[in-house]
């Protein structure tokens, strides 16, 4: 470690928080144009709809479904787009041999189209939808589409193209019986759209058919969720709803990376928050309502842990079935702020180990040393890592590293923390996406001299009473 000793590196620590290096002003590894860029990007993201693609082969029961969803999505702002309102418009000659024309294929669809309507609704933008006319085959008209919570793609092809199944957060495959399907399809085609019943069976054997089988059955694979029955299964898409709602209601980060947990918030949680980032505080309520959320942010970590079954006596003589907590635990608090979280662990594991990682800048060269002491088994344990201010990443990336060098498995890591920016979740979900980030509220982002806003200030000076005031 060179000829500083830890006690003088702890003291060098105790000035200005950041979870960060500043080299000449800028972040290790990110230059401030870099920043801002992320800070944008995060911006975006937060106002990205829920994107559910729903696939399957004609007339298999998909607009059904996904009315049902819409009615019992009644408290959202929910758009549905159909993937047949972009097809190409027929030329003259296509239109000569139209019963030629292969409807089901993917050629048939004007994908970028598609994908450059969705790309102005994921930035917030109004676009317009075209409405195609399967009597003269063309889009005449167009419908208004304001972004909204959620949007419902459906359509035949829609998981055939990666670019568009990459927009999705839920795909769903709705599987119907062949004969079911040709029945409806003969019904729709024949009375809605006035067809003869004789080119609407031409049709299927010539196109519909061998399309379902050679690119609509092979994208069943990409579902995450695959409905038989279609509309006739109740319990499949009341389930749905539910999961959609439980998304809906998490941040937009958390729809991103299922790795990252931010605790349910309450009124509780809220207010306690309004106090320790009240810079009119006293510190004693600081440290108080800040020891308080620090053992939520704990207990909740605390159950991402694996666990065994098991079986007690009670007091009474009855039998009651339970769990048994992980064994094998320790924690390590990045100095000095993560040190204010030891209590709380320490109150809810009794008698567990917590180590120590010292990160911190040396001379003006930006050299990184790193102090630690951790337990000498600590490859065989799980890992709660504590710090409570998540903002550029950087010192994460670091600890965590050190942790990943010790033997550590990154799925045995959760890190614990109050608050996080969206460019450090980035930064450590992109690096080690195994990991878990339990956190109790995410922030608006960096602000140019790379502190967490709004945040609560200093953490460290405030928690340990050795700001400047």
């Amino acid at each position: 470690m060179g000829s500083k000793s830890v006690v003088d590196m702890i003291e060098a620590a105790s000035g200005v928080h950041f979870s960060g290096f500043h080299v000449n002003g800028h972040m290790n590894g990110l230059e401030p144009t870099a920043l801002k860029d992320t800070t944008s990007a995060s911006d975006d993201i937060q106002r990205q709809p829920f994107v559910i693609g729903v696939a399957g082969g004609a007339a298999s029961g998909k607009t059904t479904v996904c009315d049902m969803i819409i009615q019992q999505l009644h408290d959202q702002r929910v758009v549905l787009i159909n993937l047949d309102s972009f097809y190409h418009n027929l030329t003259e000659e296509e239109l000569a041999k139209v019963h030629e024309y292969n409807f089901d294929h993917p050629d048939a669809f004007d994908t970028e189209h598609l994908l450059s309507c969705m790309e102005k609704l994921r930035q917030g933008q109004a676009v317009d939808i075209p409405k195609y006319d399967f009597k003269t085959y063309r889009s005449s008209v167009f419908r208004r589409v304001n972004p909204t919570d959620v949007i419902i793609l459906e359509g035949i092809l829609l998981f055939h193209d990666p670019r568009v199944r990459k927009l999705m957060n839920m795909k769903i495959f709705v599987c119907t019986d062949a004969d079911v399907r040709l029945a409806r399809r003969i019904k729709r085609d024949t009375v809605q759209n006035g067809r003869d019943i004789g080119a609407v069976l031409d049709q299927y054997s010539k196109f519909v058919k061998p399309a379902f089988d050679d690119f609509i059955l092979p994208t069943k694979k990409y579902a995450d969720i695959i409905i038989p029955r279609g509309g006739d299964n109740h319990v499949a898409i009341d389930l749905i709803v539910q999961h959609i709602c439980t998304k809906l209601g998490q941040h937009d980060l958390c729809k991103i990376y299922p790795n990252l947990y931010v605790i349910h918030s309450t009124f509780q949680i809220r207010g306690m928050h309004t106090l320790i980032r009240d810079s009119q505080t006293t510190k004693h309520d600081f440290v108080f309502y800040s020891d308080r959320l620090i053992r939520l942010v704990v207990e909740h970590g605390l159950g991402h842990l694996p666990f065994t079954e098991k079986q007690v006596i009670t007091p009474t003589g009855c039998v009651y079935s339970g769990v048994d907590f992980c064994k094998r635990l320790c924690g390590v608090s990045v100095i000095r702020s993560g040190e204010s979280m030891e209590n709380a662990l320490r109150a809810c594991c009794k008698g567990i180990k917590i180590g120590k990682i010292l990160i911190h800048r040396e001379g003006d060269n930006g050299q990184q040393l790193v102090y630690e002491k951790l337990p000498n088994d600590i490859s065989e344990r799980h890992v709660l890592l504590l710090d409570p201010i998540l903002g550029t990443g950087n010192s994460a990336v670091q600890a965590i590293k050190l942790l990943i060098s010790k033997g550590v498995p990154e799925g045995n890591i959760i890190f614990l923390n109050l608050i996080s920016a969206p460019q450090g979740v980035h930064v450590v979900c992109q690096k080690f996406p195994r990991i878990k980030i339990v956190t109790s509220e995410i922030e608006n982002g960096l602000n140019e001299e790379f502190r967490v806003i709004p945040g609560m200030g200093e953490f460290g000076d405030r928690y340990f009473g050795t700001d400047d005031d």
